[in-house]
């Protein structure tokens, strides 16, 4: 096996533990037995398990930010985006379902990257301005459109935690859910909201 070759099949067998271990539970022992090579090649690659997550968790950001802002195109209505893009991170989670659950997984102390909470805060400051846009066409506050941005792309993020275990809805009856509960939501804004409303 080539170099390039070993260091893709170290990763494919990391992600695979690290989805079903997650990061503690998975040991360079156990990657490298499953890879059939010493524990001095993992070192050699990688530098050691956190090295391997992570490459890991970098692609899987990669991955769904790529499928994410792909579907976020600004031509696209308002409700038209918000089904593009539960249905991006919905399809992720039914192709990639080791990376997602990899994502959704506590890093590991002292990373501050590529924990889940902030792929969604990404996500959703790629959707802000979109808000923005559609706040200001309908004489809402602009300036809330980050509030906004992190509720939406929050709620589909963890109705996609709950529907990686269950699946006891298709693919496309959550997205179709999620935008009748957000689009009917959003149709209905007070320009200036207060606790108490009628």
């Amino acid at each position: 096996m080539t170099g390039p070759q070993r260091r893709e099949q170290l990763l494919e067998i990391g992600r695979a533990l690290f989805a079903e271990k997650g990061f503690e539970g998975t040991s360079v022992e156990e990657i490298a037995a499953k890879a059939k090579v010493s524990k001095p090649v993992v070192y050699e690659h990688f530098g050691g398990k956190e090295g391997l997550y992570a490459v890991v968790v970098d692609r899987e950001v990669t991955s769904l930010l790529d499928q994410v802002t792909a579907a976020l195109d600004p031509e696209h209505g308002a409700r038209q985006l918000l089904e593009s893009a539960a249905l991006a991170l919905l399809e992720y989670v039914d192709t990639s379902t080791d990376g997602f659950r990899i994502l959704v997984r506590d890093s590991p102390t002292g990373q501050s990257t590529g924990s889940f909470a902030s792929l969604i805060s990404d996500v959703a400051t790629r959707v802000e301005h979109l808000l923005a846009a559609e706040f200001k066409s309908r004489k809402l506050d602009p300036k809330t459109a980050p509030l906004y941005a992190q509720m939406l792309v929050g709620m589909v993020a963890l109705t996609s935690q709950w529907w990686l275990e269950s699946r006891r809805f298709k693919k496309d009856e959550v997205a179709a859910h999620l935008v009748n509960l957000a689009w009917n939501g959003l149709q209905g804004l007070e320009r200036k909201p207060r606790l108490g409303s009628p």
